[in-house]
């Protein structure tokens, strides 16, 4: 055997851990030599599962993988992609792109990658989604800038012009103008309330973010709405703005209590749970560890009609609604570098805020 092969054992595999794809190491045979974190992450189970096991052996339908391992072996190919539905007892079965990679040489490593197709499905559609908020978010921005100066001068001109005015009847129409001027200028500040609010960074712990949240939906929803929690006590703390974080799990929140207001049956409910997740990917880059915060409710769900848009300025699903709320919170998420996400049905409604943490 060539020199210059070192046995599976005495291969240093630790690079993977900073690959975005799950992916195991198998030896000729399909015996488990390595597996990393993204991995691990993927299928919910330590590396301690996989190791030392036949790859057939991790799944319940797993001969699939031992084929794919024989045929790479057996140099059928060097390389092959193809798509598979892996199933682990106890855990949903997921619909997975597989690639197979080895050496045409004696006793070289067959290599096992793994990517969600629903996870890839998924980031496309958060990147053309937050390709289009960004540009939208940026026009209304420079539009709100324009509106502004023009509106303070249609308000102090009928200001001006109410007291010269020879009848009650004619100042009425003033005073509408005024009003109207008024609210416009309001909304705008609104709008621009983002780029002007400082981001006063702290120590921030995410769960007493959750509970100000939870005593301020108690407060205004005493009787009619149950509030459950889940929390992973190992989430650490991290550095942001309490403040903003406060207000985007607010701004979801209320929009899952207003839903869910005059609701019987099912007894409506919203769900604060916090994860960590390890390997993923934000915004396109890699980190070794995310805050997952999901808040959840059993209301009738995001309007189909709105769903692509909803994180868009001057979108809302509720009668007389901005259609800040969402925009609002998905800056605030940006600023600590994370996004977004979000599914609903009727009857389930899950807005997840990933946040990176050190």
């Amino acid at each position: 055997m060539n020199q210059s092969l070192l046995s599976l054992n005495d291969r240093d595999f630790s690079g993977l851990d900073l690959v975005m794809t799950a992916v195991i190491v198998t030896d000729e045979k399909g015996i488990v030599q390595y597996v990393n974190s993204a991995a691990q992450s993927l299928f919910d189970a330590p590396s301690r599962y996989f190791l030392g096991q036949t790859i057939e052996k991790l799944f319940e339908n797993g001969n699939s993988l031992k084929l794919l391992v024989k045929e790479a072996t057996s140099h059928s190919f060097s390389h092959k992609r193809t798509d598979l539905r892996l199933h682990r007892l106890g855990y949903e079965l997921l619909s997975l792109q597989c690639t197979v990679s080895t050496a045409q040489l004696p006793g070289a490593p067959v290599v096992l990658e793994f990517q969600e197709i629903d996870q890839q499905l998924r980031v496309s559609r958060e990147e053309r989604l937050s390709h289009q908020y960004h540009t939208h978010k940026e026009l209304l921005r420079n539009l709100a800038h324009e509106i502004k100066n023009p509106l303070g001068g249609i308000r102090g001109a009928a200001q001006l012009l109410e007291p010269e005015l020879p009848n009650v009847e004619l100042k009425e129409f003033t005073g509408v103008i005024i009003k109207e001027a008024r609210r416009l200028e309001l909304l705008v500040d609104r709008l621009l309330a983002p780029y002007r609010a400082a981001h006063i960074v702290g120590d921030v712990n995410i769960h007493e973010v959750l509970e100000h949240v939870r005593s301020i939906l108690i407060v205004q929803y005493p009787q009619d709405l149950q509030i459950l929690r889940d929390y992973d006590i190992s989430v650490p703390e991290f550095r942001g703005d309490k403040a903003h974080l406060i207000q985007a799990v607010l701004n979801i929140a209320q929009n899952a209590a207003e839903a869910l207001h005059g609701q019987t049956h099912p007894t409506p409910c919203i769900t604060f749970k916090t994860r960590v997740l390890r390997q993923a990917t934000v915004q396109k880059q890699r980190y070794r560890l995310v805050l997952l915060v999901h808040i959840m409710d059993n209301g009738p769900g995001v309007l189909p009609e709105i769903a692509e848009q909803i994180f868009f300025p001057l979108v809302s699903g509720k009668q007389g609604g901005t259609g800040l709320g969402l925009t609002l919170a998905q800056t605030f998420i940006e600023q600590h570098f994370g996004t977004i996400a979000f599914e609903s049905k009727a009857g389930f409604t899950n807005f997840q805020l990933i946040i990176p943490l050190p």
